[in-house]
């Protein structure tokens, strides 16, 4: 079963090649972010908690999104993949996430990270600004949540490093020619 952890800085275009890949693989498209925001909007205890914390660009608490995410993967087939999107952001989470999918009896099977430099990254989100009215971006979240990422969540990327599921994809270009590279990563693991 294929298993892929979608990584990147915000506006890397993780979700919309979580979406490609989720369509292509037939895999289940988990996104944190997504979750978190359904969670708010139904105004659930996990929601508001989330919503503290993500209106001021910071990461939502690790037990909080693992308790989404757990609600989330309790309710999909157990012979369907995993395309999670927007998690793990913590070392703490990854260690979570591989005891949730040996719960699950299967495990991550890559961590495809999109390398974005940070002033296409600027561009691409005060652009979503625009077009999405996204409450969290706005510069100074922006600039807090590309800052928090840098701290906290790149040690992931050493996480995933030493167990040899780390492959960096060039995230800039086409939205095809991103995705055409992150196919042949996954046809070959299929």
């Amino acid at each position: 079963m294929l298993n892929v952890v979608i990584f990147g800085a915000p506006g890397s275009g993780k979700g919309t090649q979580s979406k490609k890949i989720s369509e292509k693989f037939n895999l289940a498209h988990v996104s944190t972010g997504e979750l978190c925001r359904r969670a708010i909007h139904n105004n659930t205890a996990e929601g508001v908690i989330a919503k503290s914390y993500i209106d001021k660009g910071e990461l939502v608490p690790d037990d909080t999104i693992i308790d989404i995410l757990d609600s989330f993967l309790e309710k999909l087939p157990v012979d369907k993949g995993i395309i999670f999107d927007g998690f793990p952001r913590t070392v703490a989470q990854a260690e979570a996430l591989i005891q949730i999918m040996k719960e699950h009896d299967t495990k991550v099977s890559v961590l495809l990270n999109l390398e974005v430099e940070r002033e296409e990254l600027l561009n691409r989100l005060l652009k979503r600004a625009e077009t999405e009215n996204r409450s969290d971006d706005n510069m100074e979240t922006i600039n807090k949540r590309l800052e928090v990422y840098e701290k906290q969540t790149l040690p992931v990327i050493e996480f995933y490093r030493k167990k040899r599921l780390y492959k960096p994809i060039k995230g800039i270009g086409d939205v095809n020619d991103i995705f055409d590279r992150i196919s042949d990563i996954l046809d070959e693991l299929k």
